[in-house]
């Protein structure tokens, strides 16, 4: 028996690391084969489906172009820009097909390709656009297109933009856990869901302003594309007169009422087909390896992306790691070859350390070069913080930003732990202070007062620093800090920004301040990781999540809760909630 045990684990064993050849050689021949540049035919439309998250930098995932039903390839806002700008000038691409069936972006991204189809169209070629359900950022972005096209029986929303904020403070209670804040500024609104069942009159207030401003920013742009009067536009939004396709029509909000195999009609007859010659569809994961952006130049503009929450240690999806960012800043100070630095932030702050840390690295660098501050959809709190230090900010009108403030937060689960649990502890301590980190009793008088005293000795310094890079006093930055959040529109007016516009804005800048004219290559920090080592951290993340929701059960959403909660804990500069387009 102990032969035949032996003898089949030794097959299991050679099966398996077969299979793992095969993939990975199979992976591996994608990879290569994926280098070379795609031919694209004449007379071809650029065929841009954006249904995938689209985040500042994608990572090529090579296997979905062995098994394209084992996910989305995620879309990199910086190169679908690119793609967009090489059609432009591309005389086998004809027009570009939005398809919109559904947008997963941030305002201030749409905004950005919007830009971009707009300037697309400067060289006269066409843009359609086409969904069975426009989402109000659809819309945005597919009233920049020439003709806009709907599903007969599809559905098309424009009824204005709203923030939901959720609160914790009902659970927190019935778990006896006792949350212990200390913040600075009425509009540090974080704190609330904590504290609070409902929004606080000044989180109203700021929300309601916010909103508005960047709805404001949407209906004027579609007011001009689609030659509707602002004030027509805003009452269809605000009634929500749109509630069918045919009211869509009625309005003039799309230009026909088509099925596919219509539009496809309409596409032959731009490009000069008869009903039965195919379309030459060139899809943008194929186009963006059709050209090279290599350029052989000496001097490069480096762009370091900081995308996502801000955290201690190295930068990984979805948070910007405060070592990463500094070490890629300082690279790029001491690279004689780098003449300037476009700082492109897109993140809703986080921790405080991490955030001084690197707005010192900017600070450093923009004594000796260039630095320019490139506004995606977030750079509030900890990611104005890191802005606040360059030559120049840039930012869409539709930028969330500002937030300048701090606050701290501990939890006491000494009630959670006895009273649910049964777990008691007890503290042996040298001094009058104990641990000043603790969730196992709660904080003494004079602890909570050294909590305090850090948080608005905090403030003090983020204020000061933020009227050294503006060049305002710092008692007129107070009028405009107290966690408060504006629009970029809003912060330009407040003189947080000084130049509205989108990353193509911020590079020019860049290149004319250090100079370079047209003599010059934009290199992309930090390096992405490759898809082997972001395969393996993803198998990794997903066997760990998997086991835990599997032991958790219907408990496993409220764990997700706790892990973004336990996140505060500390001293942040954050933004406490997402704006986002359904």
């Amino acid at each position: 028996m102990a032969f035949l045990r032996n003898f089949l684990a030794s097959c299991l064993g050679a099966l398996v690391a077969m299979v793992l050849v095969v993939v990975i050689g199979s992976i591996a021949v994608s990879i290569f084969t994926s280098e070379k540049e795609v031919p694209i035919e004449d007379n071809s439309v650029l065929h841009l489906k954006l249904t995938s998250p689209i985040s500042e930098m994608e990572v090529d995932n090579p296997i979905l172009d062995l098994f394209p039903g084992a996910g989305e390839q995620g879309v990199g806002l910086l190169q679908l820009k690119l793609a967009i700008a090489h059609a432009k000038n591309d005389g086998k691409i004809k027009g570009i097909y939005l398809d919109i069936s559904s947008l997963q972006a941030g305002i201030s991204s749409v905004e950005e390709i919007r830009e971009s189809i707009l300037d697309f169209k400067e060289s006269g070629k066409w843009v359609v656009a086409y969904s069975d359900m426009y989402s109000e950022g659809g819309y945005y972005l597919a009233s920049a297109a020439d003709k806009v096209y709907l599903n007969p029986e599809g559905e098309l929303e424009l009824n204005g933009l709203a923030i939901d904020v959720t609160f914790f403070k009902k659970m927190l209670d019935k778990l006896e856990i006792k949350p212990e804040i200390f913040r600075v500024g009425e509009f540090k609104s974080a704190v609330e869901p904590f504290l609070r069942d409902n929004m606080s009159d000044a989180n109203k207030l700021q929300l309601n302003s916010l909103i508005n401003s960047v709805y404001g920013q949407m209906l004027t742009k579609i007011s001009e594309s689609r030659k509707i009067p602002k004030d027509k536009l805003k009452e269809i939004s605000d009634k929500m007169l749109v509630r069918d396709p045919h009211q869509a029509m009625t309005y003039k909000l799309v230009d026909s009422l088509f099925y596919e195999d219509q539009l496809y009609g309409e596409l032959r007859s731009r490009l000069g087909l008869t009903k039965d010659k195919s379309i030459s569809f060139v899809k943008y994961s194929n186009y963006k390896k059709s050209f090279s952006t290599y350029k052989d130049s000496k001097n490069e503009i480096a762009v370091i992306v900081a995308d996502g929450t801000i955290l201690p240690g190295e930068s990984e999806k979805g948070v910007v790691g405060g070592t990463t960012i500094c070490s890629e800043i300082r690279k790029a100070r001491k690279n004689e070859h780098v003449k300037a630095i476009v700082l492109r932030v897109n993140s809703p702050g986080g921790a405080f350390q991490a955030s001084d840390q690197m707005w010192r690295e900017v600070s450093l660098a923009a004594k000796e070069k260039t630095v320019i501050a490139s506004m995606s959809d977030y750079a509030a709190s900890g990611g104005y913080y890191l802005s606040m230090a360059c030559d120049t900010i840039v930012a869409q009108p539709t930028t969330i930003t500002g937030s300048i403030g701090i606050f701290s937060v501990l939890f006491d689960l000494s009630g959670f732990l006895g009273n649910k649990l049964g777990i008691t502890s007890e503290e042996v301590k040298t001094g009058e202070i104990g641990d000043m980190v603790t969730v196992t009793r709660p904080l003494t008088e004079v602890e909570q007062n050294i909590w305090q005293k850090k948080t608005d000795d905090i403030y003090e310094t983020f204020t000061r620093k933020a009227s050294k890079g503006r060049k305002m006093s710092q008692d007129d930055i107070k009028k405009i800090a107290s966690g408060r959040v504006w629009t970029g529109e809003q912060a330009k007016a407040n003189g947080l920004v000084d130049i509205l516009g989108g990353f193509n804005d911020a590079v020019r800048i860049a290149a004319k301040a250090a100079r370079l004219g047209d003599d010059y290559k934009l290199k992309y920090y930090p390096v992405q990781k490759t898809f082997l080592e972001t395969l393996v951290g993803d198998v990794e993340q997903n066997t760990r999540a998997s086991i835990l929701q599997k032991e958790l059960g219907e408990y496993y959403p409220w764990f997700q809760q706790w892990q973004r909660v336990k996140r505060y804990q500390g001293v942040q500069a954050r933004l406490p909630w997402e704006l986002k387009m359904q």
